[in-house]
């Protein structure tokens, strides 16, 4: 197994084709939502960053349209996962975000198969992996500065590279990038939470009054759902044991 990393959607877009299966990563936070949610049997549909074709588009599918952090109320989600702690009754949701989603868009309209993951579920994608498929790109989705250019968000190089470190330890052979990510894992995986929650992404979530997403983002191999890509939708599916 040959494992390979790019950023952003940019990057998933050209490499894409390379591989097997491009993993998606943004640990704050649309896949730990993802995760919180496939643990809930909740189906997500990603969709790019556009709220005014994101209403429609959830309305033709009778899912839920998640709702930004700061317009959540009770009852609503949003991309804080901890919101799909809160609610009951939901089995199929409309996810925009600017990184993660739109990626899985972008993936999505390449042909290519996608797993999402994040910290919760590193080991679980990894295991789903290692004895499935040749070549796999983990694509840490960053952020964007205010003009849309990438910002690489350090979260989503620990993410990647725990995926990475995992795989590796299954004897799959990582190019110089995933090496590097998954070095940059091990550094901070015996204080993962204190990592998150000095890091730029998880200041600027708990300044915003959403501290509780960093420490769900920091449950590290606490799921077992693998989110897979079926169509329009992202599925969990638990690895077996």
């Amino acid at each position: 197994m040959n494992i390979s990393l790019a950023w952003g959607p940019t990057g998933a877009a050209a490499l894409a084709p390379h591989a097997d299966v491009a993993v998606v990563v943004d640990v704050l936070s649309f896949s730990t939502t993802v995760t919180v949610a496939a643990d809930l049997g909740i189906d997500v549909l990603p969709h790019r960053w556009a709220v005014e074709t994101a209403a429609a588009y959830a309305r033709e599918r009778a899912a839920m349209l998640a709702v930004s952090r700061r317009d959540a109320r009770a009852g609503d989600v949003s991309l804080s996962p901890a919101s799909f702690r809160t609610v009951t009754g939901l089995t199929r949701v409309v996810l925009p975000s600017p990184n993660g989603s739109t990626i899985c868009a972008v993936l999505a309209e390449s042909g290519a198969d996608v797993v999402v993951a994040s910290l919760r579920n590193r080991l679980a994608v990894a295991d789903y992996l290692a004895t499935r498929v040749a070549d796999v790109l983990l694509v840490p989705a960053g952020e964007r500065w205010p003009d849309g250019s990438l910002r690489p968000a350090i979260e989503d190089l620990w993410g990647a590279g725990g995926v990475a470190a995992a795989l590796q330890e299954a004897g799959a052979e990582l190019s110089d990038e995933a090496q590097a990510a998954a070095a940059a894992y091990r550094l901070v995986e015996s204080r993962l939470e204190a990592a998150l929650r000095a890091c730029a992404s998880g200041v600027e979530l708990a300044d915003g009054g959403y501290a509780s997403d960093v420490t769900i983002a920091a449950e590290l191999d606490s799921s077992v759902s693998v989110p897979i890509l079926a169509g329009d939708r992202l599925t969990a599916r638990p690895v077996e044991s």
